[in-house]
């Protein structure tokens, strides 16, 4: 009964679930943004072996976000979790510019792992985003520690996903 009552006020008000993953390299701060959004504090974290699981409430979507760790050894096992995914949110770290390489390739590697996921949209240097073509995708200035940036990026996602195109 408790089931067919979470549905049907589900559907009268428009909430929605949806499961998105957290990748990046290792300490590129998807611990601290999970759970910046979780609990609304930075909190001390520590290298992520798997992953982390955290429900975020957000407006009217209900996100079971998925940290998974970002060190060399784990990267090959993010597929795994590509399925039954809405969105990825993939974070660097703009000051690891020693990194950055690295960071574009795995962005792009994952690209290829999920065929038909997003559509066009701006350029960034730094990812080669400018040769993607037909995804959608955006980036935002974001803070963990400081929280900046982070709400404005789950309102577009929010937003994304709700228009059916995520």
């Amino acid at each position: 009964m408790g089931i067919l009552f979470t549905r049907l006020f589900s559907s009268l008000f428009g909430n929605k679930e949806a499961r998105i993953l957290v990748l990046g390299l290792d300490n590129a701060g998807k611990t601290t943004i999970l759970y910046r959004l979780q609990m609304g504090e930075v909190v001390s974290t520590i290298p992520t072996i798997g992953f982390n699981v955290e429900t975020v409430q957000y407006k009217n979507i209900k996100f079971q976000v998925w940290d998974l760790g970002g060190q060399t050894s784990i990267r090959p096992y993010w597929r795994c979790y590509f399925p039954n995914t809405q969105a990825i949110i993939y974070v660097v770290d703009s000051s690891d510019t020693d990194r950055l390489a690295i960071a574009k390739d795995e962005f792009h590697a994952i690209l290829e792992d999920l065929p038909g996921a997003l559509d066009d949209a701006a350029v960034t240097e730094a990812l080669e985003l400018h040769k993607i073509k037909s995804r959608q995708w955006a980036i935002f200035k974001t803070s963990a520690t400081k929280g900046e940036g982070l709400f404005e990026g789950l309102d577009w996602l929010s937003n994304t996903l709700k228009s059916g195109s995520g």
